[in-house]
């Protein structure tokens, strides 16, 4: 009973750990779970402070950016305002002048109204007056008297105010003379340049006096290759460390420069490297074409299509009466746009049409027909508008003006050609006469070119070799000179000069 006893109590004792030491056991897990739990609610916090903060410097950034577009727009908004603030402070001053010459008109208006009042009033004293003597003279009754003195009267007013009007229309026409003459001379004063003449040499500098040699080849073959080519005339003389280039013609003149200039830098010069460098150095210009053209647009602050920007290029290199035309045409533009500022309206279209208004010489050797009316066609093909089509056609009278763009087109063209040091005729007759020469040789069909140099005394032609035997080119030359004779006056004597060459060429692999 006793060992039972024990037992059980033994048991009990044993149930009583065991639920001590579950209770203790959760207790301490409800500890960790706790503990574990106060962690991840803290981790939690600090993520959210994190992507708070993160969101703020973000949300700051963004409101900064906005702020700043909005600063910049307002600015933006500011310089339009004030622009247009001073264009309308503008009109107001011209109204105030306008205004102000009615009201002179209007105080001469109203003194010619009391002067006439007190003509009338002395008519009215002379007719009375002869009222009475005219009834006792002539026996006239008083309705009788009163017609025939009425038109007295009207036949004297008549006069008078034929001779008012008369004046009036005599000082209108004088303020319109002055006002055209102040806004043509503000205009010049607002755009003066200086102008540089346009020469037919350029000089290249040599790095020494040896290259002379170089270039002139063996038995001259290296100078003769180089002339038939560029048709520029290379002047060797005795001046150290130069060479000059001599052509009327700019484009060749250029494209001489640029092909020597490569062969002095890289010392090989013959034939074959000539022809090489002279491909290039015309690829070289007609990318210079373009960048002309790009730059006089962006000068002129006008947006062409791209047919235009390289017609516009290509006026680099022509010349009226030794003007550069691309200068020209800036001058044009830039006169043409003072003026429509200066008498009030949008100056947009008169810098376009006046950049454009010589774009026909970019192609008037290849289109028969006046340049103005050529340029015309030109632009009406790229889509000008009508308004930009007349100013180009009307600035030489080929048509009328039918628009204020046209007519301010016409007074700038006038202007740049007119202003002292602009043109010279000389040098424009010279250029024709050589360029006369060259088309008189081009019209032979078995001519590939011609070039004149020498300032005209010689013309080298060029003929195609499968066209032309030698016996023919003996003949083309007698019969070009016998033609020069026929057609074109000139002092001294002109060489012609007709060569004929056959290169084959064939790659090895």
């Amino acid at each position: 009973m006793v060992g039972t006893l024990q037992t059980a109590l033994i048991a009990l004792v044993a149930l009583l750990l065991g639920l001590a030491g579950g209770l203790l056991l959760a207790q301490i897990r409800t500890k960790l779970t706790s503990k574990k739990a106060k962690n991840i609610l803290e981790e939690a916090r600090q993520e959210a402070e994190r992507i708070y903060k993160e969101k703020m410097l973000a949300a700051q950034q963004e409101i900064q950016e906005l702020r700043e577009q909005e600063e910049k727009r307002l600015k933006r908004r500011e310089a339009d305002l004030a622009q247009m603030e001073e264009r309308i402070l503008q009109k107001e001053a011209r109204l105030g002048k306008k205004s102000n010459y009615l009201e002179m008109i209007e105080d001469s208006l109203r003194k010619d109204e009391s002067e006439l009042e007190r003509l009338l009033e002395m008519g009215q004293k002379l007719l009375a007056e002869e009222r009475a003597l005219l009834e006792r003279l002539s026996g006239l009754s008083q309705e009788e008297a009163k017609e025939y003195l009425l038109k007295l009267v009207e036949a004297e007013s008549e006069r008078y105010f034929a001779r008012k009007i008369a004046e009036v229309e005599r000082r209108s026409r004088q303020e319109a003379e002055r006002r055209a003459r102040r806004i043509l001379a503000t205009a010049v004063q607002r755009y003066a340049v200086e102008y540089a003449e346009e020469a037919t040499v350029t000089t290249v500098p040599l790095p020494s006096d040896d290259f002379k040699g170089r270039i002139i080849g063996r038995e001259g073959r290296n100078i003769r290759t180089f002339e038939a080519l560029t048709g520029v005339e290379v002047l060797v003389d005795d001046t150290p460390d130069v060479v000059v280039l001599s052509s009327f013609h700019p484009v060749r003149r250029e494209i001489a420069r640029l092909a020597l200039e490569r062969l002095i830098e890289d010392g090989r010069i013959h034939p074959a490297h000539i022809e090489e460098k002279v491909r290039k150095a015309k690829e070289r210009v007609e990318e210079l074409i373009r960048e002309y053209g790009e730059k006089a647009a962006f000068e002129a602050g006008v947006e062409l299509p791209d047919e235009l920007i390289l017609l516009l290029g290509k006026l680099h290199f022509r010349t009226s009466y030794g003007q550069n035309q691309l200068r020209h045409s800036l001058e044009v533009s830039f006169l043409a746009r003072l003026l429509a500022e200066e008498i009030g309206i949008d100056p947009r279209p008169a810098k376009r049409a006046g950049l454009l208004h010589d774009i026909g010489k970019a192609v008037d050797h290849d289109v028969e027909g006046p340049h103005a009316l050529i340029g015309a066609d030109l632009a009406r093909r790229y889509g000008e508008p009508w308004p930009i089509v007349n100013a180009i056609a009307a600035h030489h009278g080929n048509v009328e003006p039918a628009t204020v763009t046209a007519v301010l087109v016409q007074a700038a063209d006038a202007l740049s050609a007119a202003r002292p040091g602009a043109r010279q005729e000389t040098y424009e007759r010279y250029i024709q006469r050589l360029e006369e020469l060259e088309r008189l040789a081009q019209a032979y069909p078995q001519v590939k070119e011609a070039y004149a140099i020498q300032a005209g005394r010689e013309l080298r032609v060029i003929v195609r070799p499968e066209k032309a035997t030698d016996d023919m080119a003996a003949k083309l030359a007698y019969d070009i000179a016998r033609k020069i004779e026929e057609q074109i006056q000139y002092p001294g004597e002109i060489k012609v000069t007709v060569i004929r060459q056959t290169q084959y060429v064939e790659t090895a692999r």
